[in-house]
C-alpha cells in the first residue's frame, strides 16, 4: 500500500501537513487520495484513505477534530474530538492530543501556531471566508483562549487556487473593496474580468490583526494549474476530490 504523500513548510515547526491527491486508493476523478465524504467518491474508499493518512501520521480517528465548513467565520474551541459536530470554519485547541483538520480543493487552509502556549489552529477560507476575517478570527480565538500574542504567531498558507486562475465576478470584488482590501488583491484576467488573490487578501486580514508579514508565509501552490498533484472544484467543475490541512499541538 503507498504511503499517503502531503506537502509541509519547512520552517513551521508544529506537526503538520498540506495533503496531495498521490497514495490513496481511490480512482477516475478522485485519484487517488480523496479524503471528502462529501465529494461523490465511494465512501469506503474515501474512508480507507483516511485511515492511511492518520496511520502515516500517528494519529487514530477518534482524536480528530473537523466539522461542517460553511464558509463562514465561526471558530470552534476543541477540547475533546469533534467529528463534523458542528458548523464551522475553523478550530484551535492547546491539546497535543488532538489533530485539527480543514477540507479544501481549491479554497485555502491555512494554519497557525503560538509558540508560547503551544496553541494551534486550522481555518479554511475562501473568498467568502476571508472577506469575512475568518483568519482574523482565529487569531482573536487564540489570544482570548490561550494568551496568544498575535505579534508571536506564525502562519502557514497551503495550497488553494492562485490569482493565476481565480476569475471572480464584479459582485465579489465589490464586496472586497467595500470590506477595505487594496487594489492588490485583484489582478486582470480576460476581457474585463478580474482575478482574485486569495493568499494576498488573508495577509491582508492577518496583518490587521497584528500578525507581522514575515511571519506569515504561503505555500505559493495553485491547486487549478497543477493537476497532477492537486484537486481543483473549479478546474474540475465539481466533480473532484478533497484535501485535508492537518495540524496538532503535538509537535
Amino acid at each position: 500500500m503507498p504511503r499517503p504523500a502531503f506537502l509541509r513548510d519547512s520552517e513551521f515547526t508544529p506537526l503538520h501537513g498540506f495533503t496531495t491527491r498521490h497514495a490513496g486508493v481511490s480512482s477516475a476523478a478522485y485519484a487517488s487520495l480523496n479524503l471528502g465524504l462529501s465529494s461523490g467518491d465511494e465512501r469506503q474508499l474515501v474512508e480507507t484513505n483516511r485511515d492511511l493518512l492518520l496511520a502515516e501520521i500517528g494519529f487514530e480517528r477518534a482524536n480528530v477534530c473537523s466539522f461542517d465548513q460553511v464558509h463562514g467565520k465561526r471558530v470552534v474551541v476543541a477540547t475533546s474530538q469533534t467529528w463534523f459536530e458542528h458548523e464551522a470554519d475553523a478550530v484551535v485547541t492547546a491539546d497535543p492530543n488532538l489533530l485539527l483538520v480543514v477540507s479544501a480543493a481549491d479554497c485555502l487552509p491555512i494554519l497557525f501556531f503560538d509558540p508560547v502556549s503551544g496553541a494551534v489552529g486550522a481555518a479554511h477560507a475562501g473568498w467568502r471566508g476571508t472577506v469575512a476575517g475568518i483568519a482574523a478570527e482565529v487569531v482573536e480565538t487564540l489570544q482570548r483562549e490561550y494568551g496568544a500574542d498575535p505579534s508571536r504567531l506564525s502562519v502557514s498558507i497551503g495550497p488553494g487556487i492562485g490569482a493565476c486562475c481565480y476569475e471572480v465576478s464584479d459582485d465579489v470584488i465589490g464586496e472586497f473593496t467595500a470590506a477595505g482590501f487594496s487594489s492588490a488583491c485583484f489582478h486582470p484576467g480576460r476581457a474585463e474580468k478580474r482575478h482574485l488573490d486569495l493568499v494576498r487578501a488573508n495577509r491582508e486580514v492577518l496583518a490587521r490583526a497584528g500578525v507581522p508579514q514575515d511571519a506569515v508565509r504561503s505555500l505559493d501552490r495553485c491547486t487549478s494549474c497543477e493537476s497532477e498533484l492537486f484537486y481543483s472544484h473549479r478546474r474540475d467543475s465539481g466533480k473532484t476530490g478533497r484535501m485535508w490541512g492537518f495540524i496538532s499541538a503535538r509537535g
